[in-house]
């Protein structure tokens, strides 16, 4: 009998300008820590590591980044909302608008851009 493929992570790309930046956003704002980089001093990509949760940085080159264009949004299942929630409203990352609601279909959540753009959306299921 053959064997069928199994999915069991993702490891979604981030665009950025500024990789050291952005690594300074997530380990310093958000909790991650860095993972790898390819260079230590200078680094065009990376990843970081929060939980159960890898995301990987990659610099582009502002000079061809399209302000318009639209950036990923990931959405992050999450446990213990509320008290991620208070972490990040206390590391001052939220824009005006940011709330923890729930959802017509049936999710608690809430999300943000981070610095270059890139949508974050922490949710759990209400049940």
């Amino acid at each position: 009998m053959q064997r069928r493929g199994y999915l069991h992570q993702i490891h979604p790309v981030l665009p950025v300008k500024d990789v050291v930046e952005a690594l300074d956003f997530y380990v310093n704002r958000l909790g991650f820590k860095i993972a790898f980089a390819d260079d230590s001093k200078n680094p065009k990509y990376a990843g970081i590591l929060r939980d159960g949760i890898e995301i990987h940085l990659q610099w582009h080159d502002a000079a061809e980044w399209e302000e318009n264009a639209d950036r990923p949004m990931l959405r992050i299942v999450t446990q213990n909302i509320e008290t991620l929630f208070e972490e990040y409203a206390a590391n001052d990352v939220f824009h005006a608008h940011t709330l923890l609601r729930e959802t017509a279909w049936g999710t608690k959540e809430f999300a943000f851009y981070d610095p270059f753009k890139n949508g974050l959306t922490f949710y759990r299921d209400v049940k």
